[in-house]
């Protein structure tokens, strides 16, 4: 009886343990399962998308479209006319230059070309004048109101044509005359003995006047 008791006990312990062996076997085969189900799984058709789909580039407005236009057309003149104010312009000065003579200069050259006017680049080319300096020299005439400044694209950048509106005032042509000196200036009169009809200081005048070259006037 004792011997049948252990035999049972014996094959409890072997049926026990077989059962064991075979949870450890389905352990291992369901966590490969799990393994293989995780890698053959396919990303998330969210993540496609989002990955697919371009930032929509934001659209520019009317009004910045135009901002944009003027900034890509600004000329240096126009940049120097943000940066410096109205007396800075109009108290313009190139050092050791006489600015009387070089407008003159300037209103000479333009009316020769009259209403056909003037590349700035070239008329400053002709000065010897740099461009910055040209720049400022044209605004401050536009501001005496003696040229006109028109914008043009040539070759591809805008610039300015420069079209002379009035010749400044000058004594260039009266430096010399004997009747700013003239000794007997209180006596003359176009009816009386002194007159300037039959001074011979004017005739002496006006024939110098006109032996002088053209350049030298």
């Amino acid at each position: 009886m004792a011997k049948k008791k252990d035999s049972l006990i014996d094959e409890a312990e072997k049926i026990k343990a077989e059962l064991d062996e075979l949870k450890k076997k389905k352990k291992v085969l369901d966590s490969k399962k799990t393994t293989k189900k995780a890698e053959a799984k396919p990303a998330k058709k969210t993540t496609k998308k989002a990955e697919a789909k371009p930032a929509k580039e934001k659209k520019l407005t009317k009004k910045e479209i135009e901002e944009a236009k003027k900034e890509a057309e600004k000329t240096l003149e126009e940049e120097l006319e943000e940066q410096l104010s109205d007396e800075e312009i109009e108290n313009f000065q190139i050092e050791k230059v006489d600015m009387e003579r070089l407008t003159n200069k300037v209103c000479d050259i333009l009316a020769e070309r009259e209403s056909d006017g003037m590349f700035q680049s070239e008329l400053w080319k002709k000065l010897k004048l740099t461009s910055r300096d040209g720049s400022r020299l044209a605004l401050k005439l536009e501001r005496m109101g003696t040229i006109n400044r028109e914008k043009i694209l040539e070759k591809g950048r805008w610039t300015y044509k420069l079209i002379l509106k009035k010749t400044p005032i000058s004594t260039q042509s009266i430096e010399n005359a004997p009747c700013l000196v003239c000794p007997v200036e209180q006596k003359c009169s176009l009816e009386g003995e002194i007159s300037p009809r039959n001074c011979q200081f004017i005739e002496d005048w006006v024939i110098a006047e006109m032996k002088k070259p053209a350049k030298a006037k």
